[in-house]
Order: C-alpha cells, then structure tokens, then sequence
C-alpha cells in the first residue's frame, strides 16, 4: 500500500537535510523496510556499522529475494555522492540501487525498467501500514450540520501508483456525484479522493476525530468512519 510514502503518513512534509556522509551513515545504522511505492512488496533491511571492503555490512530478512529479486545481489551499503546517496550495493561495490533522500527519514530510489522504490525507517513504514488499514471500509460524507451526503466505501484494491479505488454509493448529493472520486491515498496524514478529471478533494483530520476537507469552508465537508 501506498507510500512512498506518507509513503510517510504520520510526518509532515520537509526538504532533506544537507549533512556530510558522517552523520548520515550513524543515522541509517538501524532497521529500514525497502518497498516499492505502494508497499505490495517489501524486504527488511537491517544497516550495520561493521566495515567490508566496499562499504559496510548489512542483513536482509529471508524473504527479500522472493519479495524484491533484485535484493539477491545486495551484499553491502555505503554513503556516496556528496554525503547525501545511500548505494545498497553488489560485492564489487557496484550499484544494485542508490537512494537518495527526499523527506527526512524517506529515501527514494529508481531502478532503469522496474521503477520507484522507497526506503524508510522500519517502525515508521510499519505505522504507516497500520494508518492504512485503518483507513479502509465505509464512510459517510456529512455537511458540518450532520446531514449526510453520501456514502462511500475506501478499499485497499490497488487503482494506480500509490492509489487505491474508492467507490460511492448509491443516491450521492449532486455535488459529489459530479466529482465522483474513483481513487483515494492516505498522503502526508491527509486522505485525498482523486477523480478521473484529476481534481483532489483532500481531507484533514481535526481535533474530534473527524476528517474536515481543506480548505475550511463555512459549510465544510466531513468524512466520518461508519
């Protein structure tokens, strides 16, 4: 599931950090999920601070290379670039995949033919998991005076990259059904329904647990968990 992030769901958005490859290699020391974008295929990655001869040791859970096939070359990581690409790498050093970073915690990688693959810290990853199961069944669409709009069902079916299908029900207030989102992701702790036009309605969460859409409105919408 997606994502690449919220792929980070739970943190906000901020530019990556300049920092020499120092400070960088002791904050990847630890346990990171590689997945692709919408997180249908992961590997734990665990990165060590032993030396090898072409960078630093690292451990990758048995299920990798069923998961990741590529994953079956990695045999170490390293820091190059300007201190800022984290290379998980081949025994001759070679570049099996280099990540660099584009959120703080977040790192993204491409390899040519196969795509995007996100790197992330693995407690992070895993809440964002959780965040998204939360997240699927059936909703109801209310105006900020309780009354129901329209009733709508977020699933976990994969529609696109890093989106999911999301279906309404029958008998929409006329102002949804024009939209009609066919797509939905959980985005930066925001729910956003998309629409084949391409137009975003995004939703926040607020103090009452209860998704308001953003912008305010003086009669706002509202996403409630049925």
């Amino acid at each position: 599931m997606a994502v690449a992030a919220l792929w980070a769901a739970i943190a906000c958005v901020s530019p990556a950090r300049s920092q020499d490859a120092t400070d960088l290699r002791k904050e990847m020391i630890g346990q990171w999920e590689l997945a692709t974008t919408d997180r249908s295929k992961t590997c734990v990655v665990t990165l060590k601070n032993d030396s090898t001869p072409q960078g630093f040791k690292l451990e990758l859970e048995p299920g990798c290379a069923a998961a990741l096939p590529f994953t079956k070359d990695i045999t170490a990581w390293s820091i190059k670039g300007l201190g800022d690409i984290v290379r998980l790498q081949d025994a001759a050093g070679q570049s099996v995949v280099d990540l660099t970073e584009v959120e703080t915690g977040i790192f993204e990688g491409m390899r040519t033919g196969e795509g995007i693959y996100i790197l992330q810290d693995l407690a992070a990853a895993r809440s964002l998991a959780k965040s998204m199961d939360q997240m699927i069944g059936d909703w109801a669409m209310v105006r900020g005076n309780g009354q129901s709009i329209c009733g709508l069902t977020l699933t976990n079916t994969e529609a696109s990259q890093d989106n999911f299908q999301v279906f309404l029900k029958p008998k929409c207030d006329s102002v949804v059904a024009a939209f009609a989102p066919t797509q939905w992701r959980l985005d930066h702790g925001q729910i956003l329904l998309i629409a084949d036009s391409g137009e975003i309605w995004t939703f926040e969460a607020d103090d009452n647990a209860q998704w308001r859409r953003v912008p305010d409105s003086a009669d706002p919408l509202i996403l409630l968990r049925q």
